[in-house]
């Protein structure tokens, strides 16, 4: 008996092999902005990743998922919560999850792993804005933001007009005043630490989000006079509807293509993005470098993510707010405990990540959660899927994305069919092919049937949408 005690105490005190080992570590890591410019997705033949690449390489990459809306705030609060932005009201960067009525009282992810016995930490954007530091401290530890998206020199460098946000180039001299540095830092020194319960840590980075700035060490990674421009077809959303056009146009934020181009810094932006992503990649290096000093390693879940997509001059536009696969397709990495690796092109959602930690770690699912695991994807990444993934941006307006098909219904009817084996670029629209009605009624009956009336006011997205359905009545 005593040497059995012996030994169970040894096994206590070795680190990283606590008595909770049977039990996972879940590390779950959002990368804001991001879209599928990662070398593991191909989204961009010039992007740098080996980070998130060598992470895909031992898990499941999941290459068809997409947010559940393209604007940080609600696909942030979808991603939490497990709840369509049509179920909440949360469509656009305001309000925050309290709220909603159908959110407020509701577990976040960090909650329920609270609840579960795990000693959780956080770090960097993983809610949007005070969310992080009002959750994260009551249930368990959030280390800050660090600065967020700064630091910002006293004048713009490349866009002089504009949103004070919006702007790219190299900034500062120094990798180490990054914020994303910082909180990549903090997490690595937490995953040197042992404690008495499993850990929940999340992990925010801020870049690739605008603005671009990252310093020169990134731009270095890709010349300016060797970077390659999106492909594009002038004149590609010209048989749109006028409000699927005005949806994505008007009142927006973000610098109008035209600009871009004939200010000559179509090729500087797009270096300057692909130098934030490599930045942001070498900062998820740091945190899997500290993971893998770990004795429990092994033990662990690792789930990287985006919270939506990213226009880069495709369908004549920038940033974000859009229904079409640049704005959507994210991401979405899972690792772990007997996850063999592979690669998943089965639809899937951001919604679905809360249902997925919740089997993996061996809890009860919450049948509030309209998401659902992919655990059985996990487990065979090719069986049979029949559930396609929804983005919405605002009430009305909905994008359905199967294997296959990306189909679009716009609240004023409008709608929009692209063949993804044949039209990855989405530039030919068969909604209106007599012979594509069984493609389209298949895709319809996923649209939402009930829809919360829309929350908050003033942001971005609440101004496009208004000053679309404005067009569209006439005003």
């Amino acid at each position: 008996m005593r040497i059995f005690m012996a030994l169970l105490l040894l096994l206590i005190c070795i680190p990283g092999k606590t008595a909770f080992a049977a039990k996972p570590n879940v590390i779950l890591i959002s990368v804001d902005d991001l879209n599928d410019w990662v070398g593991c997705l191909a989204g961009h033949p010039q992007a740098l990743t080996p980070n998130i690449d060598r992470l895909a390489a031992r898990g499941v990459l999941f290459a068809n998922a997409h947010c559940q809306a393209p604007v940080c705030q609600p696909s942030r609060a979808s991603l939490m919560v497990s709840r369509l932005p049509s179920s909440t009201g949360l469509y656009f960067l305001n309000p925050g999850l309290p709220q909603s009525e159908v959110t407020k009282n509701e577990k976040t992810i960090p909650e329920a792993f609270a609840a579960d016995g795990y000693q959780v930490m956080g770090a960097g954007k993983l809610f949007h804005s005070q969310a992080n530091q009002q959750i994260f401290n009551r249930v368990g530890e959030y280390g800050g933001s660090f600065g967020s998206f700064g630091p910002r020199p006293k004048e713009k460098i490349s866009q002089p007009h504009g949103h004070p946000l919006w702007d790219w180039g190299a900034y500062p001299e120094r990798t180490e005043e990054m914020p994303d540095y910082k909180i990549a830092n903090w997490a690595a020194e937490k995953l040197k630490t042992d404690g008495e319960k499993p850990y929940f840590l999340a992990v925010g980075f801020f870049r690739p989000h605008v603005p671009m700035y990252v310093p020169q060490l990134w731009f270095d990674l890709h010349p300016r006079e060797k970077v390659l421009l999106p492909v594009i077809s002038e004149g590609d959303i010209h048989d749109l509807s006028p409000y699927a056009r005005n949806l994505v146009t008007l009142k927006h934020v973000a610098p109008e293509h035209q600009w871009v181009q004939e200010s000559g810094q179509w090729s500087h932006a797009v270096q300057s993005y692909l130098a934030s992503v490599s930045f942001a990649d070498f900062c998820v290096g740091k945190v899997l470098d500290a993971l893998d000093q770990r004795a429990d390693k092994e033990n662990t879940i690792v789930c990287l993510f985006s919270d939506h997509g990213f226009h880069l001059g495709e369908k004549e536009r920038w940033a974000k707010r859009s229904l079409w696969e640049d704005g959507t397709r994210v991401p979405l990495i899972i690792a772990g405990p007997e996850i063999k690796p592979a690669v998943c092109e089965r639809p899937v959602g951001l919604i679905d990540i809360y249902p997925t930690l919740l089997q993996l770690s061996g809890q009860k699912a919450n049948p509030q959660h309209e998401g659902q695991s992919l655990v059985p994807l996990l487990e065979d990444p090719s069986r049979a899927w029949d559930r396609p993934a929804i983005t919405t941006f605002g009430r009305g307006n909905h994008a359905v994305r199967s294997t296959r098909w990306r189909y679009i219904h716009y609240v004023d009817g409008s709608e929009e069919l692209y063949d993804h084996d044949h039209d990855p670029h989405e530039w030919t629209n068969l909604a209106g092919d007599p012979q594509m009605k069984s493609i389209l009624d298949a895709h319809r009956k996923w649209l939402p049937k009930e829809e919360q009336p829309i929350l908050g006011k003033g942001s971005t997205g609440h101004k496009a949408y208004e000053a679309a359905a404005a067009e569209l009545e006439g005003k």
